[in-house]
Order: structure tokens, then sequence, then C-alpha cells
């Protein structure tokens, strides 16, 4: 990764034109081909930029651009596109250069699928007496999260997100219209479970007879975070 900090003014040309004039910014050149450009305020996400695949090419000022205080010129152009990057710099404040090897990418905690198997794991919070049927049940429409059976041996569909809103309430609904015309199954009733659920989602919820669940996941966890809470 090529870093550089310059007094610099940024055009945009292509699909949308877009100026940034001169200022002090932080220019990153990836090894992917992406040029970011950077102020040290306002967001993370960068003022411009060009997605790769592009090329790069330095291109010598003319005489009127070095009139201008222009010492070198940015030329990123997209390689699938007209889509094409502009940046006249007037002064380099810094540059450095850094090979940072391959990143393992991130690592994602507390995704859907953390929630599904702790659950599987710990089917009785859903009441005494639960059993696991199975994890991802096939339907015609796709898997329901988690099929169980209550203390009852009736069936329970389960269907997990990390936010609850009406649309999963909607999923859930679909499965269960499915899951009930099968006479070896029926009849099975649903819980909608999440960390949150938006009181739209838990009304629609109640309203089609669906039981809702809210999971504390560092509890499932067996994360003690009493030390950091206030009360």
């Amino acid at each position: 990764m090529r870093l550089v900090i310059a007094r610099c003014s940024v055009d945009y040309e292509g699909r949308l034109r877009a100026h940034l004039p001169l200022a002090t910014r932080l220019l990153m050149v990836k090894a992917d081909g992406s040029v970011l450009i950077h102020s040290d305020g306002g967001s993370y996400k960068p003022l411009n930029w060009m997605s790769p695949p592009a090329v790069m090419r330095v291109v010598e000022p003319d005489e009127e651009q070095r009139e201008a205080g222009i010492t070198a010129l940015w030329h990123v152009q997209h390689s699938k596109s007209d889509d094409r990057l502009v940046v006249q710099i007037y002064e380099v404040e810094h540059e450095s250069q850094h090979n940072l090897g391959i990143d393992p990418g991130l690592i994602k905690d507390g995704v859907e699928s953390d929630l599904q198997r702790l659950l599987a794991e710990q089917i009785h919070l859903l009441g005494d007496g639960f059993r696991l049927v199975r994890r991802e049940f096939m339907t015609a429409i796709g898997p329901v999260d988690i099929l169980a059976r209550d203390a009852k041996g009736s069936a329970v569909a389960i269907e997990l997100k990390r936010r609850g809103d009406i649309d999963g309430v909607e999923q859930l609904t679909r499965y269960l219209e499915l899951l009930n015309r099968d006479p070896l199954l029926a009849p099975v009733r649903g819980v909608f479970a999440a960390q949150q659920i938006k009181p739209q989602a838990r009304t629609l919820a109640t309203d089609r007879g669906i039981e809702c669940l809210v999971l504390d996941y560092d509890a499932m966890r067996g994360v003690d975070d009493s030390d950091s809470r206030l009360f």
C-alpha cells in the first residue's frame, strides 16, 4: 500500500462529474489497483475513489499547469468503463510504501449462524421439554433455521435473526404455511427469535400466533459482562 499526504485537487469524470478543491488529503493506492482520497474528518468513507480494476499513470504537468503550481498528475482509469479519476498534486508532505501481506479477512461474531448453533445446543431456552429435530430443516422455499418439538411432541419452527423485523416474521409465516401442509408435521407453530425484535415485528408476530423470543447472545456464549455494567 502506498500512502501519500499531499496538497491536491481531484476531478472525477465519467457517469458523473465531481470536483474536490485544493486541500491537504491522504491518498491511498492499494495493491488491488484502487485509489482512495481521504480527508481528516467527516466520515470513515473516502471523499472520492476509483475501484479496481484500474490503471494509474503519473503524468508530467504541462507548462500552464506547472505555472499553476501542479507538480504531478495522477490519471487513474477504470479498466472496464470510461470513468477516470484525475489527481492534481501541488505539494507532497509525506510518502511511504507498506507491504501488508495477505489479510485473513473479517471474522464475524454474533451472526445468525452463531445464534442458530447456540440455540440448537441450548434448545431448553425455548421451554422445558423441548428437543431439537434438526437445524436447517428444508422446505420448498428454503430452510427453516431450527425445527424442534415441544414437551407435548408438537412441531415448532424457529426463525432466527440478529435484529428481528417485519420481513423476518413474513419469512417465518411462509415457512409455517408450507410445513402445516405436511400431515406428518402439522400442526406446526412458530417462534421468532432474535437479539432485538422491533415493536412492529412483535405486533405482527403476535397477530399471527407466532411467539417471540429475545436471545441474550453473551449469556448463550457463557460470557459474564456484569463487571462492565453500571447496574
